[in-house]
């Protein structure tokens, strides 16, 4: 995370009359059928340094280890690449998850479970990317690390460098994280282990239905 100037490109999300959407040969519903589970977005939520990243990937593990067709979406990763051109101005963040919801989107539509890790600070645009799906296709995920934790774990040195003024609009110092109402899962992970955190997560997707006793290879 940097406040180096950048150069933004701007975006135009209104589409052309000439753009239709194409009906794939194979459906929604054949994918599923051959997953053997139901896809969703697991989306991972809360302050940097919270665990979000670490658990999105322990879960990812289990659910892979049992047979379930996965992905995670890490927030830095994707910066890398598909929002390379975006910085953290409250604009740019919303349209980071503005698009981030649309990718998460069409994972959703090859059947995975896909895991994304952002910070996505806004009740808004979390909301945009839950109305984006189906019914029962967007878990949010809270991982509800007191500040203090975060602070301390700092593994990038953010913290710090926020608190010295060195980087601005930094979530949880000079930015709002706006926390969840009502997640579909809140993990308090300051108090648990990340297998602890993780097997949360898949006992959700169990009791719910998302993944049951076939998807099992042991």
């Amino acid at each position: 995370m940097s406040d180096t100037p950048y150069k933004k490109i701007q975006t135009n999300t209104d589409k052309s009359s000439d753009v239709v959407w194409h009906q794939a040969s194979v459906t929604h519903k054949d994918r599923i059928s051959l997953n053997g589970h139901k896809p969703a977005v697991l989306w991972f939520t809360g302050l940097s340094g919270s665990g979000k990243s670490t658990v999105a990937n322990a879960v990812d593990k289990m659910l892979h280890d049992i047979g379930c067709r996965t992905y995670v979406l890490d927030g830095d990763n994707v910066r890398h690449g598909l929002n390379g051109d975006l910085g953290f101005s409250d604009s740019d963040r919303i349209e980071n998850i503005r698009r981030i919801g649309e990718v998460a989107k069409l994972f959703v539509d090859a059947g995975l479970l896909v895991s994304s890790a952002f910070i996505s600070p806004f009740l808004a645009d979390r909301k945009l990317v839950r109305e984006l799906l189906g019914e029962g296709q967007f878990v949010e995920v809270f991982i509800d690390t007191p500040i203090e934790i975060c602070e301390q774990r700092d593994p990038k040195g953010l913290y710090k460098k926020a608190r010295a003024g060195e980087i601005k609009n930094f979530t949880g110092i000079d930015s709002a994280y706006e926390q969840p109402l009502n997640p579909g899962i809140h993990i308090q992970a300051g108090e648990k282990s990340v297998e602890e955190c993780a097997q949360q997560v898949v006992q959700f997707l169990q009791a719910n239905g998302y993944i049951n006793s076939s998807n099992n290879k042991a």
